[in-house]
């Protein structure tokens, strides 16, 4: 079989090609947003059926799905979904990466990527700057709110805010990975920063008054300073579902947060 040469790919998707090479030929994979197709091509070459999905029609065969709503696919449809470089781009990210979970079938994997705001260029940028790496406000446009067009940047996630969203939807992170190295030239600087900061934040993840999540934390603790997660460009993150997802629409979500808001006044 014919497979793409890998220095084409940017490196978050070779690594969503990497991960479901491992995988047996014939997986339904959901591939959100499409974009050009490139993705989906790859990983039909490698012998998987892919619905590629996206509110452009690049394709014949395109699907529209618009990220900012509910998904048009039947809970558990897929063995894999891939957002890659996407969730950033809606105002509500935490209902998308439900979707992307409530479609997966339970045992399947969801990976998504996003620009690395946990960087160490990241943490400086944010340092000097007070803004997250890609996520300068100065290149954003200015648009209505009824106009249908993608606003780039809008949504910075983490590592932290992904994981919690990922487990409150019924999945677990299972990888942890980054792409090139941003400002590699920068490594000893970046060590030096590590290196300093440990002490610290082992004083956070380790502290006996969270004895009872220990082994939880010691995961995080793991994946953070991971060099994928301290250099890469972009966080690659996959999860595997481990129950099944209820659904909540933008009011319902809402409304829950409106009450737990007032249970906790009261």
């Amino acid at each position: 079989m014919r497979v793409h040469k890998a220095h084409i790919f940017p490196g978050y998707m070779k690594q969503a090609l990497d991960f479901f090479a491992e995988e047996q030929p014939g997986q339904q994979i959901l591939d959100l947003p499409s974009g050009s197709g490139k993705l989906t091509a790859a990983l039909r070459e490698q012998g998987h059926v892919v619905t590629p999905a996206d509110i452009n029609n690049h394709q014949e065969d395109f699907v529209y799905a618009d990220m900012t709503k509910r998904l048009p696919f039947d809970d558990e449809t897929f063995d894999g979904v891939t957002c890659l470089e996407g969730i950033e781009h809606v105002l509500n990210p935490f209902l998308l990466l439900g979707e992307l979970i409530r479609v997966s079938k339970i045992g399947g994997h969801v990976i998504v990527s996003t620009p690395n705001i946990m960087n160490m260029y990241s943490r400086l940028q944010f340092l000097f700057t007070g803004t997250f790496y890609q996520f300068h406000p100065a290149q954003l446009h200015d648009y209505e709110p009824d106009e249908a067009v993608d606003r780039f940047h809008i949504s910075p996630m983490s590592y932290h805010s992904m994981r919690y969203l990922g487990n409150y939807f019924g999945a677990k992170v299972v990888q942890v990975k980054g792409d090139k190295p941003k400002r590699g030239f920068l490594m000893p600087v970046y060590a030096g920063i590590s290196l300093a900061g440990k002490l610290w934040s082992r004083s956070l993840f380790f502290s006996n008054k969270y004895n009872q999540y220990r082994e939880r934390n010691a995961d995080i603790y793991k994946d953070i300073n991971s060099k994928g997660a301290l250099t890469g460009r972009s966080i690659v993150m996959v999860f595997e579902k481990t129950r099944a997802t209820q659904y909540f629409s933008a009011e319902e979500l809402e409304a829950k947060t409106e009450q737990t808001t007032s249970s906790r006044a009261a």
